[in-house]
């Protein structure tokens, strides 16, 4: 499996095109603005997108998983019913901070705890990690060691939690609890700013070290 980062929307949102190979079947990873130029890297890439996966409802993540499930007549699939307000909420928050007014949608199937999801050849697991948003999610896949893991986590930071829905010690939890044993050499592509391992921010990360790693 390859993918290619997108970032998107004013907040430079990592939206990720994750292809399989060598069918070529592609899964979009928070699709949240600039479905434009989202297919124009999937058509110059010679790859079909069959599935959209959220991580979490917030706009910059979200706001253009409806347009793009309509234009391709494709399944999202995710995030955690928690964030179903929030999804639907997606007028409201686009208002709120100046962005185009999202498309409230239903997604074809939420997911939970221990699911999994496919496209072509591949299949991501899935691990509800709360703290972000009640219902944030992450997609982890075995074979290559990687993780998509939204606002969870990012290089040298956390995801705030000062949003609805946030909540700080939650958060801490899900990182220790539900990304550090997937394993130290496992790269992650957060929803914004570079990627790292968890073993770097094991190491390294002022929110979330652990002091037998110093």
């Amino acid at each position: 499996m390859k993918y290619a980062v997108i970032p998107v929307t004013p907040f430079q949102q990592n939206c990720s095109l994750l292809v399989s190979e060598p069918s070529g079947r592609a899964a979009v990873i928070d699709p949240g603005g600039e479905i434009d130029r989202i297919l124009a890297v999937a058509e110059k890439a010679g790859v079909t997108i069959e599935k959209i996966l959220l991580t979490h409802g917030h706009l910059d993540h979200a706001s253009g998983a409806g347009a793009l499930s309509k234009r391709l007549g494709i399944p999202i699939e995710g995030p955690h019913r928690e964030e179903r307000d929030l999804i639907q909420s997606l007028p409201l928050q686009g208002r709120q901070f100046g962005f185009p007014a999202g498309e409230p949608f239903e997604p074809d199937r939420w997911l939970d705890e221990g699911d999994t999801v496919q496209f072509g050849d591949e299949t991501l697991e899935v691990r509800h990690c709360p703290g972000h948003t009640r219902g944030h999610i992450i997609f982890f896949h075995r074979k290559s060691g990687t993780a998509w893991v939204g606002d969870v986590l990012f290089a040298g930071s956390v995801g705030r939690t000062d949003l609805p829905g946030g909540d700080h010690d939650t958060l801490i939890a899900s990182i220790r609890d539900k990304l550090w044993p997937l394993g130290d050499d496992v790269e992650f592509i957060s929803g914004h700013g570079p990627n790292s391992t968890f073993g770097t921010e094991r190491k390294t990360n002022p929110f979330v070290a652990d002091p037998r790693y110093r």
